[in-house]
């Protein structure tokens, strides 16, 4: 049986986008079995795409292969990657899209985006291998400028899902990108100052913070956003008042409204500040 291939993209779902590449895919490896992530990312998103798949791909066996195309410079010299971890095969631009993937087992965290070495920049783990696609044997015959999700990713994912080796579509990669991707940062009365990373569907406002950074004593902790104060941490979306924090699925600080869209309620955007103070250890 061929691996599940994932996909995320920014093509939305009023066009014929996704239909061409699982086309592509089914004409290759018909059993394939292909399961959408999102298709919904904000065009050219590639921070929502990084976040949306780092996310979602550990649910996922491991030989699964992901197609991830939120590709700003489709048609440009950029590099076509295979990337092989224990996690599962992804493949995509080199523009930092595995970046949330890739966070937890970086050697040392970056201060800005920019390449690390595939060799000496990571935990030995995740048993990297990252391949730049060199050879056509493979894609379709007529490739588009600014269709590389059909004509090169698509066919690369259906191969890959048939048993053939990354190494099959080209040579080792020396790098990868990666993106700057934002921390929690301590503060001098013992607060911890995090940013919003992404904003879902229901308007819930998912920080940097995950639980593991979050006081025991719960009841004792204060949110500041935007020009609210939220205090303790609900457990469910339902307790709490109109406005209200908890650990979300993904096990990051949530800013939500009950029954309503802390987004739309807040109007703030990604990147906004998320404070969290234990007011036990204030002066």
């Amino acid at each position: 049986m061929p691996s599940v291939i994932t996909l995320t993209s920014d093509f939305g779902l009023c066009d014929g986008y996704v239909a061409s590449m699982k086309g592509v895919i089914l004409g290759v490896s018909p059993q394939a079995t292909i399961v959408d992530i999102s298709h919904l990312i904000k065009p050219q998103d590639i921070y929502q795409a990084a976040f949306v798949l780092g996310i979602t791909v550990r649910y996922f066996p491991p030989k699964t292969v992901h197609l991830v195309v939120v590709d700003p410079g489709v048609g440009t010299e950029r590099t076509a990657l295979i990337v092989k971890t224990t996690l599962g095969c992804f493949i995509t631009p080199d523009n930092g899209s595995l970046s949330y993937v890739l966070k937890p087992y970086l050697i040392s965290p970056l201060s800005a985006k920019g390449s690390v070495s595939v060799k000496t920049g990571f935990k030995d783990e995740l048993d990297l291998e990252v391949i730049k696609v060199t050879t056509s044997d493979f894609l379709q015959s007529n490739i588009s400028n600014t269709f590389h999700g059909r004509d090169i990713f698509a066919p690369l994912a259906a191969y890959l899902s048939l048993g053939k080796k990354p190494s099959d579509f080209g040579e080792e990669a020396e790098t990868i990108e990666m993106l700057s991707l934002s921390s929690p940062q301590k503060n001098a009365d013992c607060s911890l100052t995090g940013h919003i990373i992404h904003i879902d569907s229901f308007g819930n406002l998912i920080s940097d913070i995950t639980s593991a950074e979050i006081p025991q004593n719960r009841d004792s902790i204060i949110i500041e956003v935007g020009n609210e104060h939220i205090k303790g941490i609900s457990n469910t979306y339902a307790e709490g008042k109109e406005l209200l924090a908890c650990i979300g699925s993904s096990g990051y600080l949530e800013i939500a409204v009950k029954n309503g869209s802390a987004a739309s309620l807040l109007a703030l955007k990604t990147g906004d500040a998320v404070k969290l103070c234990d007011f036990t250890k204030r002066s």
